[in-house]
Parts: structure tokens; C-alpha cells; sequence
């Protein structure tokens, strides 16, 4: 349906390393009806652009093409003064013609930056929301981009769908090692098979949180608390309880992956997630949110939670990447029964301990 002109326009960020497949599989997701009314933003390394030419938008979904730079780095400006014209320079008969957008990275792009920017530029913020992120990972040479390239790790990690591409073209065994270290990697995020850039356009939507209409399945899915069926769980912990000297013991450790974990490969990149059955308080919670970016800056890739306020009827969303917060934002209500607090932490060299520590000041005696 199409959204009115005070809703935040969903953003989809579409990344994945060199050769990965993202362009063969926007080809097939524009054409779609389920992505009508959709602008398509690709950016292009170099001085001559060339996946622009590979790729073709239908009647109803339009192109725009960064060029000559990343937009991690050099076109981050471009990016920011294309978002901001969007809704006037893509226009049809006086009206806004897309209701959502899709943001194409180049194989080398550390997602990073691109999500700062989005989550820090006033206008940007105001007038769009990150739907969510979606890696696109080659079965046939995935873990070699890994071992070899940092963006590929940080692409992945930073994932809340993962697309693996060209899986027909792997053996059995070698896909299943593949699928077990990211998710070892990043537990939360779903895992999706696609063979030749085909995925239903319904897949790759809706994976954040519209305040207007989250429910608990909503939640379960933007945190990662809840394991996709297809998604393998070797190597994962059975529900622990922290312990008093660690933290809170109410507060819960939910599955992430042993330290002898066989997939590891020494990634130095985990998924934590932790739950709280107290409320929070307000002024604990931001004392440490300043705390978290002072300690782990840009070691603490992303931070994703749902929170209790205490004496607060509504629960607050959470997001962080890096060193940077969204604005907290209110759902209208609660979506289930379950009023714990969720936390969702991707991190690179940081022990769970450490995590668990700091963690502990949020449910200490006020």
C-alpha cells in the first residue's frame, strides 16, 4: 500500500561482497510487483560505471546511479543530497512515486558509515527508516572473501537477512560449512538460499520495525531472539543463566556459539543477546549508552533492543551502530505479553564477560 507523505519512507540496504550476485538478484526483484513504486539507488566504484547498464528498472520502479567513489567514503555526500531530493526530483504528476528504497553498495563498501549516515543526517532521519540490511554472500567463493577481506566479514556480520547466492554451484558440504560459520557469525540473522537472483520481493521487506504496526513476530525477527527454521544451530549454547558474579541473574543468556565452535576460523566477530525481566531506568539506560560508545566505539558493530522503560506503558526501540544511536523511538504498545527487555549485540573483540559486566550497572539497585 502505498505510504502517505508523513510516513518514513523504508530503506533496504543491499550489500554483499565483489561478485556475490546483488545485481543479478535486483534484476529479478524490481520486476516484481511486490516492489512497485520502488527507487532503486546503485553505486558505482570507478571511474566508468558499469552495473547500471546491467541493470534495467521496470515501468513502475526507477534507477539512480552513484558514481566514481563508495559510498562508504567518497559519495557519501551524493548519497546524502540524493536522498534529500528523492521525494520532489522523483516525482510523478506533482506526487511522490515510491513508497520504498533500495540502496545498492559496492562489493568493497564497509556498511558502516552508510548507516551512520542514514541514522544522523536530521532531514534523512525524518524522512526515512532502515527497513534492514541484506548481505548477499557466493556460496562458491564466500569463505575465502571472508578469510581475506574485512568489508566481506562486516557485511556479513552486520546482516539481518543473509542471501546465499549461487548455492547450485557448491558441493553439499561445502555450503553447510558455510552456512555454519556465519551463522556462528551472526546468529540472528536469517539465512535464505537464492539460485540464479530469484527471492520473492515479500523476503527482503518488512525485516525492521514500523512503529505503527510491529508485532511479536516483528520484534522476534528484527532482534534475531527467535531461530529461523533454516538457519543452522550446531555449536550453539543451551540457554545458560549468567551468574551473579557476571551479571544480574535474571538476566538470561539466549543461544550463541561455543568457543570451540569448529566454524570459528577466528572471525573475532560474535552475536550476543541478553534479556532483562526488570524494568530500566531511564537515566541508568542513557549513563549507559554513553558508556558503551566511550568503552567499545567502533568494536560494538551494531546494537539492536527493545526496552522496558521503568514506570513507561510502551516499550523503546533501540538501535546502534558503531559509536552512533538512532534517536530512541516508542512502539504504541506492546506487541505480546513478554515485557522483558531484549539486547542484540554484534561485536568484534569484545568477551561476552565484558559485555556482561557493563550490562550488569542497568539492573543494579537504583
Amino acid at each position: 500500500m502505498p505510504a502517505s507523505t508523513d510516513t518514513p519512507i523504508p530503506i533496504t540496504l543491499l550489500t554483499g561482497f565483489l561478485g556475490s550476485g546483488k545485481t543479478t538478484l535486483l534484476n529479478r526483484l524490481v520486476r516484481q510487483p511486490g516492489m512497485n513504486r520502488t527507487l532503486v539507488v546503485i553505486n558505482e566504484f570507478g571511474e566508468i560505471g558499469l552495473d547500471h547498464q546491467l541493470f534495467s528498472a521496470s515501468r513502475e520502479s526507477e534507477l539512480v546511479a552513484l558514481e566514481s567513489g563508495c559510498l562508504c567514503c567518497t559519495v557519501r555526500g551524493d548519497l546524502v543530497r540524493t536522498l534529500r531530493d528523492a521525494t520532489w526530483r522523483f516525482a510523478r504528476g506533482g506526487e511522490r512515486f515510491f513508497d520504498r528504497l533500495v540502496i545498492e553498495t559496492t562489493g568493497l563498501a564497509d556498511p558502516a558509515p552508510i548507516l551512520h549516515t542514514l541514522m544522523t543526517d536530521a532531514r534523512i532521519a525524518r524522512a526515512y527508516r532502515l527497513d534492514g540490511v541484506v548481505t548477499c554472500v557466493d556460496a562458491v567463493h564466500g569463505q575465502a572473501s571472508l578469510d581475506a577481506h574485512d568489508e566481506a566479514m562486516k557485511q556479513a556480520a552486520m546482516a539481518d537477512l543473509l542471501l546465499i547466492t549461487k548455492a547450485d554451484l557448491t558441493a553439499a558440504d561445502t555450503l553447510a560449512n558455510l552456512r555454519a560459520r556465519l551463522a556462528a557469525l551472526n546468529s540472528g540473522a536469517r539465512q535464505m538460499t537464492v539460485t540464479h537472483g530469484h527471492v520473492e520481493a515479500s523476503e527482503l521487506t518488512d525485516l525492521g520495525i514500523d512503529p505503527q504496526r510491529a508485532h511479536g513476530a516483528d520484534i522476534e525477527r528484527w532482534l534475531g531472539t527467535a531461530p529461523a527454521k533454516n538457519t543452522p544451530q550446531s555449536g550453539a549454547a543451551t540457554g545458560l543463566r549468567l551468574g551473579a558474579a557476571v551479571a544480574p541473574p535474571t538476566s538470561t543468556l539466549l543461544p550463541t556459539p561455543v568457543a570451540n565452535d569448529p566454524n570459528r576460523h577466528d572471525d573475532r566477530i560474535r552475536a550476543h543477546c541478553f534479556t532483562f525481566d526488570t524494568p530500566i531506568d531511564a537515566d541508568r539506560l542513557e549513563v549507559w549508552l554513553q558508556l558503551m560508545v566511550s568503552l567499545m566505539g567502533e568494536r560494538m558493530l551494531r546494537i539492536k533492543g527493545l526496552i522496558h522503560i521503568a514506570g513507561e506503558p510502551r516499550p523503546a526501540v533501540i538501535h546502534g551502530v558503531q559509536h552512533i544511536f538512532h534517536p530512541m523511538t516508542w512502539l504504541d504498545a506492546w506487541p505480546d505479553e513478554d515485557r522483558r527487555s531484549r539486547l542484540v549485540f554484534i561485536t568484534r573483540d569484545i568477551p561476552r564477560d565484558s559485555l556482561a559486566g557493563i550490562l550488569a550497572a542497568l539492573e543494579a539497585p537504583a
